[in-house]
């Protein structure tokens, strides 16, 4: 009998997180919950490495419920703030079910608010929204520029940081001093897959061609075609250089793994000093993983 009410399991991009979540979901009658911020958008499932890259979107692979994925356009915001509640409803609903939630995904801040809460903000009217999106677009440094506390290079996060400047007139580093509220599950068994460096890198190397097989390529024409911003995902801002000829085509594969391995890196550094670990796997997780946090 399983003894947890609740995992998350996080590690860096390619570590094998999502295959080995599913395969305990499988075992102990649980549901993924997805906590990437990236695998949250449609229509960009090949580039972000979704599970559902090569089967089609859905609400379960092989009977285990899978939630918040492809759930939002690519033209739509989010906030930490807003995830926590969807992912809140989510793990309430498969709780009310029998299901034991596992959240699985790489983005800290989504890991941090699920185990710590958040700061309450005040709401952020559309017009400062607006303002926000609008300048991140047309000149991120300049935006960056006035929130300089924000320490971001994702537009999300700086848009983030700047709205909450506009709307308060304070940075969103002091809101963020407040007492934190709402964590969905603050005692999760927490498990880290970290792989060595270099098998990382490899594992890296050989995925994004197939990704790019896999129909990546066809994203990215999505994203030009509706004009939606290429930087909300590594990979695409890549790709959409390719498509209008900036760059050749090995090119932009050694760019988005270049990119892709930056990111593992900032993710490693996060796990090392923000995410205290019950069990780490220090190896591409196999079934034998799978007793030891059963």
């Amino acid at each position: 009998m399983n003894k947890y009410s609740a995992y998350i399991i996080t590690g860096p991009t390619a570590s094998g997180k999502s295959d080995f979540a599913h395969r305990l979901a499988r075992r102990i009658h649980g549901a993924i919950i997805n906590c990437d911020s990236v695998q949250i958008y449609r229509g960009i499932e090949n580039i972000s490495a979704s599970p559902f890259a090569e089967r089609g979107v859905s609400d379960e692979i092989d009977g285990v419920p899978y939630r918040l994925f492809s759930i939002l356009g690519l033209d739509k915001q989010i906030s930490v703030a807003d995830y926590i509640k969807m992912a809140r409803e989510q793990y309430d609903d498969l709780i009310s079910q029998g299901y034991i939630p596992i959240f699985v995904g790489g983005t800290g801040y989504y890991i941090n608010g699920i185990i710590n809460g958040i700061s309450e903000i005040p709401e952020i009217s559309d017009e400062n929204r607006r303002r926000a999106r609008e300048l991140v677009a047309r000149d991120i440094n300049g935006a960056r520029a006035i929130v300089p506390d924000c320490g971001a290079t994702d537009p999300q996060r700086v848009a983030r940081a700047l709205e909450v400047f506009y709307q308060t007139g304070q940075h969103l580093s002091e809101w963020q001093k407040n007492p934190r509220v709402g964590a969905i599950i603050p005692t999760p068994y927490r498990i880290l897959i970290n792989p060595p460096i270099d098998e990382l890198r490899t594992r890296i190397a050989t995925r994004i061609p197939k990704m790019i097989d896999g129909g990546a390529l066809d994203e990215a024409k999505y994203i030009i075609q509706n004009n939606f911003d290429a930087r909300r995902a590594i990979g695409a801002e890549q790709l959409c250089a390719y498509l209008g000829g900036k760059v050749s085509h090995d090119v932009a594969i050694e760019n988005w793994i270049t990119k892709t391995n930056q990111y593992a890196k900032r993710q490693r550094t996060w796990f090392k000093t923000q995410f205290f670990a019950d069990v780490t796997i220090n190896h591409v997780p196999t079934d034998s993983d799978l007793d030891l946090v059963i």
